[in-house]
Order: structure tokens, then sequence, then C-alpha cells
């Protein structure tokens, strides 16, 4: 005896399955990640709360807070409570991260080399429901330890980030989203988000975002800008210097020294 057909199905006994070949909506709640280009490849259009977002990545840190940053920002304004950090490779860069909307004080860095103390500290965060948002780096963890850890986030309704290696790709992950994040060698500017798994069909091309936030670009192109200036201005110091008299010639460099580093530091502030 066969199965029956999905178009067999009426339409009532259809409803709410899923086909594979189609993006999921998403069964709970849902935070958007800020970047509108993944949002539109993501079940309901964001990070899943209450299940373990997957982050594979070939350095540590690789562009992570580029990526999260609009969702952790999110997640503290709604619950009140801080980011938990579980072994990050690096101190946070606390300036930083306060000019996009994330404060200092809203970070809680847990610091621990022990694997087993990094999830132990882990489950504890997710069991807590103060906490905003809770990244963790495991580059150890093994599945069934992850699945204790996605078990533990659906049942607190916690919003989970893990990052570990690009090595373990291939590996079984219980994590409901699952990313890897790479330069984009063809334009620097760039970055690639590979969806390794979602709710839906596998993407054919990675989501490319922009390496840097709008903020940033703003400061290094100011900072551009001043170099040349400065290159521009050295220039004709140096005509002045064989054309005019000695005299003039130590007025023009004096100004040029006082003058230029101050007005053009501001506008790289400013910007």
């Amino acid at each position: 005896m066969g199965f029956p057909s999905l178009a067999s199905l009426s339409p009532a006994a259809g409803r709410g399955v899923w086909h594979a070949d189609e993006l999921g909506s998403a069964d709970a709640q849902v935070i958007g990640t800020g970047h509108a280009a993944l949002d539109a490849q993501l079940p309901g259009g964001g990070w899943p709360v209450g299940a373990m977002s997957e982050l594979l990545q070939a350095a540590p840190e690789d562009h992570v807070w580029r990526l999260l940053l609009p969702a952790l920002v999110q997640s503290v304004a709604a619950r009140g409570g801080p980011v938990v950090l579980i072994g990050p490779p690096r101190e946070p860069f606390g300036a930083s991260l306060a000019a996009h909307g994330l404060r200092p004080e809203a970070l809680m860095w847990v610091r621990s080399e022990a694997a087993a103390a990094r999830l132990w500290a882990c489950e504890q965060a997710l069991r807590c429901a103060e906490v905003g948002a809770v990244l963790a780096w495991l580059p150890q963890a093994r599945v069934g330890e992850l699945r204790r850890l996605q078990l533990a986030a659906a049942q607190h309704e916690a919003l989970l980030f893990v990052c570990r290696p690009e090595a373990v790709a291939q590996s079984a992950s219980p994590a409901r989203l699952r990313l890897r994040i790479a330069r984009c060698e063809a334009d620097p500017a760039q970055i690639e988000l590979h969806i390794l798994k979602r709710r839906g069909p596998p993407l054919a091309a990675p989501v490319m975002l922009p390496a840097r936030g709008e903020r940033m670009a703003a400061l290094l192109a100011a900072a551009r800008l001043r170099r040349k200036l400065r290159a521009q201005q050295q220039g004709a110091v140096a005509v002045e210097a064989v054309e005019a008299p000695p005299a003039a010639n130590v007025v023009r460099i004096d100004a040029w020294k006082a003058g230029g580093a101050n007005a053009l530091d501001r506008l790289a502030v400013v910007a």
C-alpha cells in the first residue's frame, strides 16, 4: 500500500506542512539580524530565539561583532540583561562597541581555557532569565554537549550564538541555524555568509555584507582624506621652499604644523 501524495491531501490537512523547497516560517520568536539581505534568507526573518545559531569561521573572531552587534543591542534593550561572553579570544573593545550602541557595562565576560568550564558557564547563563544573550566560543565542544546547550536555550527561550572553527563544517550539529563566515577574496570590503543549515532549500550563493559598518567606513574615509590633505600641504611647502625667501619658509611650515594637525583631526572625529 503506497503513501498518499501531498497533492492528494485537503488544504486543511496540508496546512502547516513544510515543503523542503520553501523557506520555512519561524515556529518561535526571532530577532532581526539588522542586515536586510540576511534576514531575507532566514526563516522568520531573523536569528531564532530559544535555539542555537552556530557560526563557523577560520579565525575565532573574524567579523563576528560586525554580524551580531545589531541583534545583541536589540536583545539587551528588550530583556534589560547583559550579553554573556564565554571564552572570547580577545578582550572586547568597549569604546567601539559603545559607538554601535552596546554599552560596556552590558557585557559580562567569562574567562576560562577549560572546555568543561566554558560549557558549564554557558548552560548556567542560558538558565538565567535576566541574561540578554549568550555568545560562546566553544571550539572543542562535542555534539552531545552542543545538544545539551540547544535544549537549555529552548527551555529558557534564550538567544544563543556559538562560535566554532570552520573545520567542523562537515560534522553533525544540533544547531537550528548554521553559518560559515568568510572573507571575500574578490572584494576585501565584503564578507561572505554561507548558510550551511536552515529550514529551507540550500542557498546557491552566499549572502554578501559590508565588512565594516557605516560609521567605521566614514571614519576610515575621513582618515584617508586627512592623509591626502597633509600630503598636498607638504608638497606645497616643498615647492615654496625653493621659490620663497628663507623667512617665508619658516612661517609657512610653522603655520602648517600648528593648524593642520588640529583641524584635520577634528574632521576625522566628527565624521
